[in-house]
């Protein structure tokens, strides 16, 4: 059962701003942003790292390295969790976009939206690079691994929608926040959906127990009726 928990970078310059930064060189966290990934890595300090992994982006570097600061970890740069990639959409205000004709397909029908220009991709695209990142990083990690992947709000969304069974097209209703920290158990028959959007609180759940307690293998069923909850 391997592990994920997904983080969303900071806060940035360009969120405050109201631009769609996409793969823009040069965004970075704005002092809010910082803040929140000094806290965010002083939440996750205890929990124990088999790996970091970051998109190239800068925004999501800084925040990577901070969960990753004091601990005896490499950052890994992977491009399949960078941002989606908005093509002509890319630097521009967000209040403009939203009277483009596409704007309503990104919102109501994403996974046959396909950004404009040269450098654009389609959402499901993203979505399926994305996906195959993580699992990638499952396989080659271990089953009782726990690993962090630093990525974008879009990307993270498709990520989940995709854990949770939920067609692209859904993908609009799940919320992530900057900062936020998303988590998914993978099990060789499903994924569990642990946490979605935690901006706070107690995260020694996440702690694996130590090797001398863990019992055989967890089953991948669910239990029917919701189960007693994780115990610590």
């Amino acid at each position: 059962m391997t592990t994920v928990i997904l983080l969303r970078h900071g806060r940035t310059t360009a969120n405050t701003g109201g631009v769609l930064a996409g793969w823009t060189p040069g965004v970075q966290l704005d002092e809010t942003g910082a803040a929140q990934v000094a806290a965010v890595g002083e939440r996750l300090a205890k929990v124990p790292l088999a790996a970091v992994v970051s998109s190239p982006l800068e925004r999501c570097a800084q925040t990577a390295a901070a969960v990753a600061a004091g601990r005896d970890l490499e950052v890994h740069s992977d491009d399949r969790l960078g941002e989606a990639r908005y093509g002509d959409w890319t630097g521009r205000a967000i209040k403009e976009l939203a009277k483009e004709p596409l704007w309503k397909v990104v919102q109501q029908h994403p996974s046959a939206a396909v950004f404009p220009g040269p450098e654009g991709e389609g959402l499901a695209q993203t979505q399926a690079r994305a996906v195959a990142a993580v699992r990638s990083w499952n396989a080659q990690l271990g089953p009782d691994a726990v690993w962090l992947a630093c990525s974008h709000g879009d990307v993270i969304k498709a990520v989940l929608a995709d854990a949770l069974g939920l067609h692209l097209d859904q993908f609009q209703r799940i919320v992530v926040d900057p900062a936020s920290i998303s988590v998914v158990t993978y099990t060789d028959t499903r994924p569990f959906v642990v946490r979605v959007n935690d901006t706070g609180g107690d995260v020694s759940a996440l702690i694996p127990p130590p090797r001398r307690r863990r019992r055989a293998r967890k089953s991948s069923d669910a239990v029917v009726g919701g189960g007693a909850g994780t115990t610590v």
